[in-house]
């Protein structure tokens, strides 16, 4: 199972990464945040340094990101195994002018009307953000390697008997969500909150969003109230909740951002990587990892499910990927379910 002290970042598998530390990140536009005691320009120069590449655990050209084992060099941590991370930023519309105009431009081939070139921007224009897993355990090692996908459909016996025990017994954390909806991390990040401890969420930039453009917006709503999982736990009673969560949401982002409703995909993912209800809110166009079909449930057809049937979730079947050395796939495998 992903490991649940994450949000964001894994594209290829389908889970969700999280709050690990990101050394170089959007700025934060659209909204007031508060200034950094220090420079993390600085801050990152000393955590790289001396970084010791053991392997590279997965690669996309298309994604255009690495993902890396290593040992720290220096610091607190100096010797401790790490997991780095490291993917080209996106492209933004308002920095064309400036980048055709100081970049660097090598020919490379020109055949009739087609050429290539290597183009070398400034350093301001190049940017990599990396995102840092340290002290990183075998299990955040594991998560990170490629890895072989399998579709499992989850009966709601087989969740109940095989699924839901795995979770109890391995006591997943999500303390870093209890603090963002405490505000003792990332309260400066909020864009939104509706307080109320039924129907009340927090609404936060996913961290693969640098909140430089809008083409590749990505927001989390985290519900206040805790004892809800995942999809499997929602009945009829919860409709307020996701009822506000679709509503506000989406006239936060409008206000906000001025993105309208109809240019957004809200849903939920199953399996979840963390085991704290909470909604995704993407851009349509956005390719974002984890909307694919065997994964993302609609949060209109979430309502219109329980609407329908207050049982649903709990007893229709579910189709989900796991990765090769998923632990739950191995229980599902023992009791002859895949």
């Amino acid at each position: 199972m992903a490991d649940t002290k994450k949000r964001s970042l894994d594209s290829d598998n389908g889970t969700e990464s999280g709050p690990e530390k990101k050394l170089a990140s959007g700025d934060g536009a659209g909204k007031d945040t508060k200034k950094p005691t220090a420079d993390p320009g600085s801050e990152a120069g000393s955590v790289l340094a001396g970084f010791q590449t053991e392997k590279i655990m997965r690669e996309s050209s298309r994604e255009k990101n690495i993902f890396i084992h290593g040992k720290m060099g220096s610091g607190p941590n100096e010797g401790r195994d790490a997991v780095l991370i490291l993917e080209k930023t996106p492209f933004r519309e308002d920095s064309l002018a400036e980048l055709f105009k100081t970049s660097e431009l090598k020919l490379q081939m020109r055949n009739d009307i087609y050429s290539t070139y290597h183009l070398h921007p400034p350093t301001h224009l190049n940017d990599i953000k990396a995102t840092m897993v340290c002290p990183a355990t075998e299990k955040h090692i594991k998560k990170y390697q490629s890895q072989e996908l399998f579709l499992i459909q989850e009966s709601g016996e087989d969740y109940r008997n095989i699924t839901l025990p795995y979770i109890q017994e391995q006591s997943f954390s999500v303390q870093w969500v209890y603090n963002i909806l405490e505000k003792k991390a990332e309260a400066d990040r909020i864009v939104f909150e509706d307080p109320d401890p039924q129907n009340g969420f927090v609404l936060i930039p996913d961290f693969k969003w640098d909140q430089k453009q809008l083409d590749d917006l990505y927001l989390i709503a985290i519900c206040h109230q805790r004892e809800i999982k995942s999809l499997r736990d929602l009945t009829r009673e919860h409709l307020p909740l996701l009822q506000n969560i679709q509503q506000q949401g989406q006239e936060a982002i409008m206000k906000r951002y001025s993105v309208p409703s109809c240019r957004l995909r809200v849903y939920l993912h199953y399996q979840p990587s963390y085991y704290h209800l909470h909604v995704h809110f993407t851009v349509l166009g956005y390719e974002a990892p984890g909307c694919g079909v065997e994964r993302a449930h609609l949060l209109s057809d979430v309502i219109q499910n329980l609407q329908t049937d207050t049982q649903h979730y709990h007893t229709r079947t579910l189709t989900y990927p796991l990765r090769a050395d998923d632990a739950l796939l191995h229980k599902l495998r023992e009791a002859g379910r895949f």
